[in-house]
């Protein structure tokens, strides 16, 4: 058997939980093996780490999230290919003094569900934890926000959004007199509305009261739910997926139809997507796009690829972006986004761009987060993504080790390819 055939072999084997007895993954006894890594319902699904695993494998189909459905993203007929590497890299990296890690010890570490690592268009390392495989969809979270990012790119270069100056409410009129259907969409994209939003995951803050309106009047009547001013619009970074609800709001407002609908052409058939997605909408039928975006693994890394690759299709000959160069260079490069936005002012680490995190320093280099330890992390000048999902133990990666040794991780990947 040649060499290639049997690496391909071996990693379907893996994928498919057949290659034998795989070493324990973190608190798998915790997070549901016993009981076959069980789907929680609807109060369970996200608070509940016993259905954490089952549960961020199968949002799309748990019943009455928001009250709604999830729509569906169809796939291409014609998906990018993912090459195989004939043998995985040796990839190093160090955290707690400890040098010389390998990718066996970072998911010995953390509660990795699945790792794809690509660089120029080929899959050089996949895993699975838990019992998850390359057929799974996995829950983005708030990596949602950076697709909606895109779709609000797309429909600004087609011109149904006249300008990101322009207030939610020019395109949602439900949104007028609200706070957020006030804000420009740049603000809303920024994070930088002025609302005052606690976003801290424990059931009581104002997210969960907004998602609570959200699932019992829908998103647009919903907007109103947060009125409380803590500055002016555009002057501070505040993090509040509010602001990215209302947004989609907006987006459907401006394209006519569902943000599914939109996407599914210029978006996911245009990467590529080998498996359809799915996105949990409200009773009306808008996506909750601050999260809730359901696809596979190797699909997100089909994603990134064309971020990597500045919005082109790897092998497209016109080299024709899906979305305009300008507005996801403006998304995603720090040296670009207002001094409230950038590195260490945004936050004490990232910078946030359109819906994108941005890394200090002076190669370009974004990523897209969500809670839990969802982490999509592009290189565009080494043409290198990570991809991994996570049934992290907290919502926020820093209160685990799991965002210092991710951060380590993704350094090693890097400097294995080229240089920080």
């Amino acid at each position: 058997m040649q060499r290639s055939h049997a690496r391909g072999l071996a990693a379907l084997m893996l994928a498919l939980g057949l290659a034998g007895t795989a070493p324990a993954a973190p608190d798998e006894e915790r997070l549901g093996k016993a009981a076959g890594y069980p789907v929680g319902d609807v109060q369970r699904w996200f608070f509940d780490e016993s259905v954490r695993v089952g549960s961020f494998t199968a949002q799309g189909e748990i019943a009455g999230i928001l009250n709604g459905k999830a729509n569906v993203l169809a796939p291409s007929a014609t998906p990018m290919p993912l090459p195989l590497a004939a043998q995985e890299p040796a990839l190093r990296w160090g955290a707690e003094g400890q040098k010389n890690l390998t990718v066996d010890d970072y998911l010995a570490r953390q509660r990795v569900m699945g790792l794809v690592i690509v660089k120029d268009g080929v899959v050089q390392l996949e895993r699975y934890q838990y019992g998850r495989h390359a057929g799974h969809r996995f829950v983005s979270n708030s990596i949602a926000k950076s697709i909606l990012s895109l779709g609000v790119g797309m429909a600004l270069g087609e011109g149904r959004i006249r300008s990101l100056d322009d207030r939610a409410s020019v395109y949602a009129p439900r949104l007028a007199g609200t706070l957020l259907g006030e804000t420009s969409l740049r603000h809303l994209l920024h994070m930088a509305s002025g609302l005052r939003c606690l976003e801290v995951y424990d059931g009581q803050d104002d997210a969960a009261r907004f998602g609570r309106a959200m699932a019992r009047l829908g998103i647009e009547a919903a907007a109103g739910v947060l009125a409380e001013r803590e500055g002016p619009a555009g002057e501070k970074f505040s993090y509040c997926s509010a602001n990215s609800h209302v947004l989609a709001a907006a987006l459907r407002g401006a394209t006519g139809s569902t943000l599914s609908e939109y996407l599914t052409p210029r978006l996911w058939q245009a990467i590529g997507a080998e498996t359809s997605a799915l996105w949990r909408a409200d009773r009306s039928g808008l996506e909750a796009a601050g999260g809730n975006f359901n696809a596979t693994l190797r699909d997100y890394a089909r994603l990134a690829i064309v971020l990597a690759n500045d919005g082109v299709v790897p092998g497209d000959p016109a080299r024709k972006p899906i979305v305009e160069r300008e507005y996801l260079l403006d998304a995603t490069d720090w040296h670009r986004a207002p001094p409230a936005q950038q590195p260490q002012r945004a936050t004490p680490y990232f910078g946030y761009g359109y819906q994108f995190w941005t890394f200090p320093g002076p190669k370009r280099r974004f990523a897209m987060l969500g809670v839990f330890g969802q982490m999509i992390f592009i290189d565009p000048e080494l043409r290198l993504v990570m991809v991994q999902t996570t049934a992290n133990a907290t919502a926020r990666s820093d209160q685990t080790t799991l965002a210092r040794d991710a951060h380590a991780f993704w350094r090693g990947v890097v400097a294995h390819y080229g240089r920080w």
